[in-house]
């Protein structure tokens, strides 16, 4: 189940709360493709000899490819690479990009599902993120794209913003709901490093976001989710039945995944590489043919596999499997078993037979019961 990421580096404008590499100035544009193309060829062995699952375009924003563009990278793929019959092509778009010629370029293209950075279907919260499009394209945008055939589509949307009311949170799910949407990825939001929301919040301009509130959404979310009929199958993603992200769902279950472009990560089961977060060296380096000077690798110790393993297993409705954790080295089940108790007694955790699972409470507190579980 392995599958391509391609990271489209580039933006109209910044988003305050967005830490992912990009850039808004697309003079290196054609240059930054070629480099994309050349890599995957160079690294067309990376994964094993096997038919594609998934193929997925992030950014940065993938929709201000062109036509012509996004036949390079198709032409590409399928001269190196092998596609199942019903491989997942993912593409992230932003509302204001998705005109109704974009959305016929899309249709007739190999793309066959779309990643919608919604965000919010308000115009304060828009704002105040700084994103491109507004309210009316957020809607918009989802009926054209039902309209043309569409029906494989998955929204973002935040939670936590000070903008955001528990009123107007509680219609952004409704709205999603009316359109019945398969697919939902919901956020809160954080104040990352190196944004422009954390340089708000730290000269004064923005409060501190609220936890409470952050905490009081995610609830909400979740409830309001399951009385509709979503699974919620991993922290931040809900999908109605049958409507799992097949490429995400990967990551999460360790499949083994090529990242090209930059900033872009590998993995192939126990070496992470990850490609320089610079489009001009990423260029320059793929250009000159200095193979190893556009990224850096991580050898995963039998210890990291473990908490990676703890960490994105119980992000998931899959959670943990104990007999797989002893099949890694059987002083890590016991590491386990001996620190889990205190969760399951708290009853923010579930035990079922091996496996082990969050509750509802757990999910709350997701990152801070994985690393207690860390070896």
């Amino acid at each position: 189940m392995s599958g391509i990421y391609f990271h489209i580096p580039f933006c109209k404008q910044a988003c305050h709360y967005c830490n992912f590499h990009f850039s808004t100035s697309m003079k290196l544009k054609e240059q930054v493709i070629d480099a994309m193309l050349l890599e995957l060829e160079m690294r067309k062995d990376y994964l094993p000899k096997e038919p594609l699952s998934s193929i997925y375009f992030g950014g940065g924003t993938p929709s201000l490819l062109d036509a012509d563009d996004l036949q390079r990278f198709f032409e590409k793929i399928n001269t190196l690479f092998q596609l199942q019959p019903n491989a997942e092509i993912t593409l992230e778009a932003n509302p204001d990009d998705l005109t109704n010629e974009k959305l016929k370029m899309l249709a007739d293209s190999p793309v066959n599902r779309l990643s919608i950075g919604v965000q919010s279907f308000f115009e304060e919260d828009l704002v105040f993120m700084n994103r491109a499009h507004n309210a009316r394209e957020a809607q918009q945008c989802l009926e054209q794209a039902l309209r043309l055939g569409f029906h494989d589509i998955t929204i973002d949307l935040i939670y936590g913003a000070p903008t955001t009311s528990d009123a107007m949170w509680e219609e952004n799910l409704r709205i999603a709901f009316d359109y019945n949407i398969p697919h939902l990825s919901s956020y809160a939001l954080t104040v990352e490093e190196k944004t422009a929301l954390h340089h708000f919040v730290k000269t004064g301009k923005v409060a501190a976001l609220e936890e409470e509130k952050a905490a009081r959404q995610f609830e909400y979310l979740m409830a309001a989710t399951t009385s509709v009929g979503y699974i919620h199958y991993e922290i931040s993603n809900f999908a109605l039945p049958g409507r799992f992200a097949r490429h995400n769902t990967s990551y999460w279950q360790g499949a083994p995944y090529l990242g090209i472009g930059p900033a872009a990560h590998s993995f192939n089961g126990i070496v992470r590489r990850w490609n320089v977060a610079n489009n001009a060296l990423y260029v320059k380096a793929l250009e000159a043919d200095t193979k190893d000077a556009y990224y850096e690798i991580e050898q995963l110790s039998a210890a990291d596999r473990y908490n990676e393993y703890v960490m994105t297993g119980l992000r998931t409705i899959w959670g943990v499997d104990l007999g797989h954790i002893a099949a890694m080295d059987e002083t890590f089940a016991t590491h386990f078993q001996k620190h889990v108790q205190s969760f399951i007694e708290e009853k923010k955790m579930i035990q079922e037979g091996k496996v082990y699972r969050l509750s509802s409470t757990g999910r709350l507190l997701a990152d801070g019961i994985a690393a207690e579980l860390f070896f």
